[in-house]
């Protein structure tokens, strides 16, 4: 039988509107939810914040028995276990923090039939124990969370995905779904071959995130005070993630955040766990907190109201990219994708790469990152650029909210600064990095130079008119057009490409950005809430009740309501139980739950 949330003999509409609270379905969920409900498989690549989730939770309510949802995140299972029994959904989560009793409850109530969803993770549902309790119940549907997971070309590949191929040998009758906010088309491919679907079954529903902004800065000497600088400007408050490299500069960073007087904690896989579980738990309870981590914090968390993402060092691909600052802005308020990048940290991730076999994978993990650095170097719409790489074009000139498009960079004649350059690549035997190309453009008299006899060549000194930082933006830029390699295993040595060829002997012309000294502009007052005055007041004490609410239950105040649905309280002003209903994100359980303190909140007000 179907959930019994679910009324009797409803549509998927129905569904939508009594369990989840929304008048309509986003692009390609209906379609997604109806393919499933008709026994059929899905791929689905959805932007984060997109809706995923809801194309396998509804379907698991309406067919019989119960959805199956893979996950690698313990966090994750959690969280959405919460939002679901908020919403009146029997969901439960088998991991390995249970005890066993825990453990056994659950397997129990999903032999029994009584839970509506199942959350575990891939190395529990491939073992023969939990196998046979699968096939003692009636399995409603697989769903399969994180599938980039499945492909070796994914970001974040891991071995235990691949064997989740043979659940759909197990059960063959049973509708699978894949779902992933970031896979570009050989990931797509892969997901689909290594579950032996078809092409037909798979959605990709776009990539672009307009709620995004996107800002990338070259890195100067001291990064953290750019970072600041730009804290200061566009997030003064608000919940925001800081990804560094190193857990060394994770802690440096956390710790002089904290004493600029932003509230900063750190979070990689050298802390506890009692201590990464206590950060992880402040944050997704917190306002105004700032998480400084590494790539090891971020997957699994649903909290919708991260304002900003940071990367003061590069990710390793631009899927990674994408999914990093896909954690910021679920809510679909404006948000900010902040990135500071120099050559040296591109070299560094090539050189990570290159310190494991020489294959088909490293090679692809090399192509990656070099349309990462040309994102990062591009004069374009960095939307345009971004989407392109997913092999999808963005439909507008510019998007108007990223860096390139809210302060064009100005370009200017380049060949003879360009020529200046490789040529004295050449005449160092193309043995030497950036630093010291741009030490002996500028005349330095270093010990370097002077051991090698650098002072003499003709080109020492040729470009004294530009300070260094100009001459290594040029150098960021000729590599980014392909006139210049990095030799990975000469430790970043520059080498000339062939195609510099027709720019030495000035047949071709060479045009460079000159980098912007002014900040970006901040987000158009129109799509800011406000941040004081009568309607920010209301907001902040209807924050108040839920934050009251979410402490008495213990989960986290978005599972109760999103920033959202409480702006649309300020909005609208419900006086009665059925206004309150028709807000977006109530349905039927919230309504009863949590009406009664809400209308007395705005009525207090």
């Amino acid at each position: 039988m179907p959930s019994p949330v679910v009324p009797s003999r409803a549509q998927p509409a129905d569904v939508l509107q009594s369990v989840f609270g929304h008048d309509t379905f986003r692009p390609y969920q209906e379609r997604i939810v109806r393919r499933l409900l008709n026994g059929q498989h899905a791929v689905v690549i959805m932007p984060t914040g997109g809706g995923k989730s809801l194309c396998y939770q509804l379907p698991a309510l309406m067919r019989d028995g119960v959805g199956i949802v893979v996950s690698p995140l313990i966090a994750l299972m959690e969280d959405q276990v919460a939002a679901l029994r908020q919403r009146g959904v029997s969901a439960a989560v088998i991991n390995s923090g249970q005890s066993t009793d825990e453990r056994r409850a659950v397997e129990q109530q999903l032999v029994d039939g009584t839970l509506d969803l199942c959350y575990v993770a891939p190395e529990r549902i491939m073992r023969p124990r939990f196998q046979r309790l699968l096939h003692c119940a009636t399995v409603a549907l697989l769903a399969i969370d994180e599938a980039h997971c499945i492909s070796q070309w994914g970001h974040d590949f891991r071995p235990e995905y691949l064997q989740l191929s043979e659940l759909r040998t197990a059960f063959p009758e049973v509708p699978c779904i894949a779902v992933t906010a970031t896979a570009d088309a050989p990931t797509q491919q892969s997901i689909v071959q290594r579950l032996h679907l078809d092409d037909d079954a798979l959605f990709v529903a776009g990539f672009d995130r307009p709620n995004i902004r996107y800002t990338v800065v070259p890195k100067r000497r001291n990064a953290r005070t750019q970072l600041l600088r730009f804290l200061n400007r566009e997030h003064p408050h608000g919940a925001g993630i800081v990804y560094c490299l190193s857990r060394k500069r994770v802690e440096q960073t956390a710790e002089w955040l904290s004493a600029q007087g932003r509230t900063a904690v750190p979070y990689h896989a050298g802390l506890s766990d009692e201590q990464r579980a206590a950060h992880q738990e402040r944050f997704l309870h917190a306002d105004d907190l700032v998480v400084v981590a590494t790539v090891a914090f971020g997957m699994g968390i649903n909290k919708p109201d991260v304002r900003f993402v940071a990367h003061l060092d590069v990710p390793k691909t631009l899927e990674a990219y994408y999914q990093e600052t896909g954690r910021a802005g679920r809510d679909g308020e404006p948000a900010s994708a902040w990135m500071a990048y120099r050559l040296a940290d591109i070299v560094r991730m090539h050189r990570f790469i290159d310190d494991g076999a020489a294959n088909d994978f490293s090679r692809r993990q090399h192509q990656k990152l070099d349309a990462l650095f040309g994102y990062c170097e591009s004069t374009a719409c960095r939307r345009t650029v971004l989407l392109g790489y997913f092999d999808e074009t963005y439909p507008h000139a510019r998007c108007d909210n990223c860096d390139n498009c809210l302060q064009p960079p100005h370009t200017w004649q380049g060949t003879e600064a360009a020529q200046k350059v490789l040529s004295c690549i050449a005449r160092t035997e193309q043995r030497f990095g950036a630093a010291h190309i741009a030490d002996v453009l500028t005349g330095s008299n270093t010990k370097k130079i002077r051991q090698h006899g650098h002072d003499a060549l003709p080109t020492h000194g040729v470009g004294d008119n530009r300070p260094k930082r100009a001459w290594r933006s040029i150098i960021r830029q000729l590599v980014a057009k392909g006139l210049i390699r990095v030799d990975m295993a000469g430790y970043g040595a520059l080498q000339l490409d062939p195609s510099c060829a027709p720019v030495l002997r000035g047949e071709t012309a060479v045009e460079l950005r000159r980098p912007s000294k002014a900040p970006v502009a901040p987000a158009a007052a129109d799509s800011e809430r406000p941040s004081h005055g009568p309607e920010r007041d209301l907001f902040d004490a209807l924050r108040e009740t839920r934050a009251a609410l979410a402490k008495a239950q213990e989960v986290p105040p978005y599972v109760i309501f999103h920033d959202k649905t409480l702006w649309a309280m300020v909005e609208k002003r419900p006086a009665t139980l059925a206004d309150f209903r028709r807000l977006p994100g109530v349905g039927d359980m919230k309504q009863k739950r949590y009406g009664p303190d809400f209308l007395e909140a705005l009525a207090d007000f």
